[in-house]
């Protein structure tokens, strides 16, 4: 099969080489990849007049240069002509804890529909709530942050950020049909559900608002207080020490 490649393309392509110059392929190109590469170097090299390259000045790295200067061009058509993708896409769900930098645990009061930072006592943990996190692939991956979405463990209820008036808000609000979430359209109103947690330390994060990533979400300074949206220079607490549960 390799001899009569080497005999067909050789027939096919002699004609139009420069005179005195011969082309011989010794492995079949796999890809459709590898054959466009080929293609767009034989072009480049019929391009060349036969006097420069059947000149001894002509060396090995004239030729490299030529494949080089390909591959270029292809990759640069290749990532113009790739869409990103216009969604984030769930990978995964795990169970954790939340504390904040005061060591505070999340608390529900749901007379109210908020979460409070609570310093507990002892025989009191029972009040403390867990997250389901769930996390995403950004259609735009860094490696600095990681979309998630935040749920009440044995609820229904998932944090998210929206304004309310002129500034954005954090609300707890109830998801009935959770495989909506699977999903979300990076232009659709359900990016209120997502966070970028972005690791600062060991177990260490700051969650941030997809859609206002200026805003954190932040525990007061006193105790018993909601939990909320902030800035980045607002005199509240913005990491949180998050482990995962087995």
């Amino acid at each position: 099969m390799e001899s009569e490649m080497r005999c067909n393309v050789s027939e096919m392509w002699s004609p139009k080489m420069p005179k005195g110059l011969d082309l011989e392929i010794s492995h079949h190109p796999l890809t459709m990849r590898r054959v466009v590469n080929l293609v767009i170097a034989m072009e480049r090299l019929k391009a060349s007049t036969s006097e420069s390259v059947l000149s001894t000045e002509f060396r090995d790295e004239n030729l490299l240069n030529i494949m080089l200067d390909s591959f270029v061009e292809e990759e640069i058509v290749f990532e113009r002509g790739s869409a990103p993708p216009s969604q984030f896409s769930k990978t995964g769900e795990h169970q954790c804890s939340v504390t904040d930098s005061q060591k505070r645990s999340l608390v529900l009061v749901e007379n109210s529909m908020e979460l409070h930072a609570v310093m507990l006592q002892g025989g009191s943990d029972n009040r403390k709530v867990h997250l389901n996190m769930s996390t995403y692939v950004h259609p735009a991956p860094s490696t600095e942050a990681r979309p998630v979405t935040l749920g009440i463990k044995d609820t229904n209820l998932y944090l998210s950020c929206h304004k309310n008036g002129d500034e954005p808000t954090l609300h707890l609000e109830a998801v009935e049909d959770k495989n909506s979430l699977k999903t979300i359209s990076s232009g659709s109103d359900m990016v209120r559900f997502l966070f970028y947690k972005q690791e600062t330390g060991v177990n260490i994060s700051t969650l941030v608002s997809a859609r206002f990533q200026d805003w954190y979400v932040s525990t007061a300074g006193q105790d018993n207080k909601p939990v909320e949206m902030c800035l980045e220079s607002a005199s509240r607490y913005r990491t949180f020490n998050i482990q995962r549960q087995s």
